[in-house]
């Protein structure tokens, strides 16, 4: 979802900077709910008032492009949901799930790599101090969440201060 939004809202129409969208990224992150529609609320206020709109019309661009990501999800979860509970012990559908596991691992990943540009990690030629902080905060909410299962939550404060204290 957050590689979609980023090529539609970043690179293909300049509705936002690299750097806003890492912005709404962490914004997403921290409150609740499904990011991607966290994300496109964010987004429809923030590409409405960049082109000068005022706050209202912010507000109804937040409204529209957060039922417009929820709307086709929405559809098509009523006609999964139908047909789902009929064919659930189907090879056919049990086969389809199983091709899903990696896909999804894959676009978390891609998620990932996409995020990983010089403007959120700093570039080692021209800023190494911040590289190195950043790398550094990447390891340790890594590590701190995969091998030591720390709350994601605790990670996203934790390295808030820590990127506050050090930057």
């Amino acid at each position: 979802m957050l590689s979609l939004i980023q090529g539609e809202v970043v690179t293909q129409n300049n509705w936002l900077s690299a750097q806003e969208f890492t912005d709404i990224v962490a914004i997403s992150q921290m409150t609740p709910g499904p990011i991607g529609i966290n994300s496109a609320t964010y987004v429809g206020y923030t590409a409405v008032l960049n082109a000068g709109y005022n706050t209202g019309y912010g507000i109804l661009g937040s409204c529209l492009a957060s039922f417009a990501v929820v709307l086709p999800s929405f559809i098509l979860m009523i006609i999964i949901s139908r047909y789902f509970l009929k064919y659930q012990n189907s090879p056919v559908i049990n086969s389809v799930f199983k091709g899903l596991k990696p896909a999804v691992v894959g676009l978390l990943a891609s998620a990932s790599l996409t995020l990983m540009t010089k403007d959120n990690f700093g570039s080692l030629n021209t800023d190494s101090y911040t590289f190195f902080i950043s790398v550094l905060i990447f390891i340790i909410a890594f590590v701190g969440t995969y091998k030591y299962k720390i709350s994601p939550i605790r990670m996203i404060i934790a390295m808030g201060l820590v990127g506050f204290i050090m930057y």
